[in-house]
């Protein structure tokens, strides 16, 4: 299936894009835009600016719509959440987003380095804001506790897709369980805002739609970003539907009708992160802010995005 004219990227400058990640590889460091094969990746890369894929880029699950390579990881590098920091420091970035490969090998998923890249991004950047993006740590209980206790800013967490859909998009994953852990961070600590994330155009209804916004409503969560599936690569799963601008603007009413508070919807909307480039500048222009992102919206803010249909959680 064919783009259509809506989804189609103009160039990016090669210059900048292959300067990140020399510098990314210099110091080992992992991104989901690039583990992911996202379409963002050159419109993020020239700013610059990447989303932090931490663990390592090797994940213990096989999700269909997703490009990151699925296997027997290697062990918890001590020594990423400093060379994370280093990054974002000379990045000078002001909002941080981490995410991670899933870790169900690991007794706390993985919980406890998301919590020393968080301390290690606030020692080196004090005033900037950082938002993790985690899996669901296979619903293990000490998780969300761990969590609650890292110097973060926003949590993150993405549903993907509608819960008929997810044998078919995420086998490995549980639609009540992603809910669960969204309700347990917002009782663990009521003042740190919650997110999802969701791709659209892999066959959901209209109504299976409304449902999970009403879900998310009733555990809460202050915000969602809704973006078009793309598929990584022929290995991937499928587009089922390119669905036009015009449809965005009315799920993303509908959501905020529901009760979400913050629903910025567009066909190649980043998800993982409340400082996108879609909702930047329509946000900006208006003269609106996202509350829970507490930081200025300055001209040429450097913020790190995470990407529209590939980040896996």
């Amino acid at each position: 299936m064919r783009l259509p004219p809506w989804l189609v990227e103009k160039g990016r400058k090669s210059g900048e894009v292959h300067n990140l990640k020399a510098s990314l590889r210099a110091r080992g460091l992992h991104t989901v835009c690039e583990s992911a094969r996202c379409p963002n990746v050159g419109r993020c890369f020239e700013k610059p600016t990447a989303t932090f894929l931490i663990l390592g880029d090797v994940c213990t699950r096989n999700c269909f719509f997703c490009a990151v390579k699925s296997g027997k990881p290697a062990p918890v590098d001590e020594r990423e959440p400093e060379r994370l920091a280093a990054q974002a420091a000379e990045l000078n970035l002001q909002h941080v987003v981490i995410t991670s490969v899933t870790r169900d090998d690991l007794p706390d998923g993985g919980a406890r380095q998301f919590v020393a890249c968080a301390r290690a991004v606030k020692t080196r950047l004090p005033q900037a804001t950082v938002e993790v993006l985690t899996p669901d740590f296979a619903g293990k209980a000490d998780a969300p506790s761990i969590l609650a206790d890292a110097p973060i800013d926003l949590f993150n967490h993405n549903l993907e897709t509608v819960p008929s859909l997810y044998t078919k998009v995420r086998p490995g994953a549980d639609y009540e369980r992603s809910l669960a852990l969204l309700a347990t961070m917002k009782k663990l600590s009521p003042d740190l805002p919650t997110k999802s994330g969701l791709m659209v155009g892999m066959g959901e209804t209209a109504g299976e739609l409304r449902e999970l916004f009403e879900d998310l409503a009733e555990r809460n969560v202050d915000a969602l970003t809704v973006g078009q599936y793309l598929r990584p690569s022929l290995k991937n799963l499928p587009v089922a539907e390119y669905l036009p601008p015009v449809w965005f603007e009315r799920i993303g009413k509908a959501a905020r009708e529901a009760g979400i508070r913050h629903v910025p919807a567009r066909r190649l909307c980043d998800r993982a992160s409340t400082r996108t480039s879609c909702s930047r500048k329509s946000e900006a222009a208006a003269g609106k802010k996202f509350y829970f992102v507490r930081m200025k919206e300055t001209a040429g803010t450097r913020v790190s995005l995470a990407i529209g249909r590939c980040v896996r959680k």
